[in-house]
């Protein structure tokens, strides 16, 4: 039986865990890609409209550079830098905190599992 020890520390904090979690799950009938990145609202009045809502748990991420603000085809995205892919691939990785069959999706688009070994499961 292996210790606590013997696993890394997560990459990302809870409320972190729980927005990618959520915002990686089925929408509508089908999964987000990666490459789409999280979706961001805006401002729609104030001195701010236009500019992208930032949730805590995605502003911890761009302080620590593993997110970045970039502008997507249906508004502003926060797209993950190389250092939040390695972080992700880890959480991933981690069969209690993302569950390797309702992330089939994402372990795929990571490099982590072969197109038949998604469908498989």
């Amino acid at each position: 039986m292996s210790s606590r020890a013997d696993h890394p520390p997560s990459p990302f904090t809870a409320p972190e865990r729980d927005l990618i979690r959520r915002e990686m799950g089925m929408h509508f009938g089908q999964y987000p890609s990666l490459a789409e990145g999280l979706f961001l609202r805006t401002w729609r009045g104030g001195p701010q409209k236009g500019e992208p809502k930032v949730p805590p748990a995605v502003q911890s991420m761009l302080e620590r550079g593993l997110v970045e603000l970039r502008p997507g085809r249906m508004g502003p995205r926060a797209m993950f830098t190389e250092a939040g892919l390695a972080a992700l691939r880890q959480l991933a990785l981690d069969r209690r905190a993302m569950d390797p069959v309702r992330f089939a999706h994402l372990r795929q688009e990571l490099g982590l599992d072969a197109p038949e070994e998604a469908a498989a499961q």
